[in-house]
């Protein structure tokens, strides 16, 4: 009996292709909502910006966006609880979510330091409170793309 060749990554159809024109990975990493874990979603944010093909300043510019989007929902959660942040890739486009489970959430200020940094560093950012959770979240697009 014969076997079919294996699939590789190339053939677009296989999961976990980097070919994000056809296939559109989307990245969930759950942290402990502590400050010291913000290096990997820093990491995580380079990484999956660099595999867009963004500009090194792009990268730098959403690892700073992505640091601020912490400092406003770190704050509000609940002690134990999970920082979760999702990545949605688009061919030309990478939107991040933080979201943490709080006690009584606020939405940030729109005339605070942070808030004025993460939109100066995006081309969209929204707060959303629902239930006991906020959310930030923020896109940004490749040269040319926003």
């Amino acid at each position: 009996m014969a076997s079919a060749a294996p699939q590789t990554e190339h053939d677009g159809n296989m999961r976990g292709s980097t070919d994000v024109a056809t296939n559109r990975p989307d990245v969930e990493l759950r942290i402990p909502a502590d400050s010291g874990y913000l290096a990997v979603l820093r990491t995580a944010t380079a990484g999956l910006a660099a595999r867009l093909d963004f500009t090194l300043d792009d990268i730098e510019d959403l690892r700073i966006a992505v640091d601020e989007a912490c400092a406003m929902v770190l704050p509000q959660a609940r002690q134990g609880s999970d920082l979760m942040c999702t990545f949605e890739l688009e061919q030309a486009r990478l939107t991040v979510a933080v979201t943490a489970e709080c006690e009584d959430p606020q939405p940030p200020p729109r005339d605070g330091f942070a808030w004025t940094v993460l939109t100066a560093l995006t081309s969209e950012a929204r707060a959303d409170v629902h239930g006991d959770r906020i959310t930030v979240t923020l896109a940004r697009g490749t040269l040319g793309s926003d």
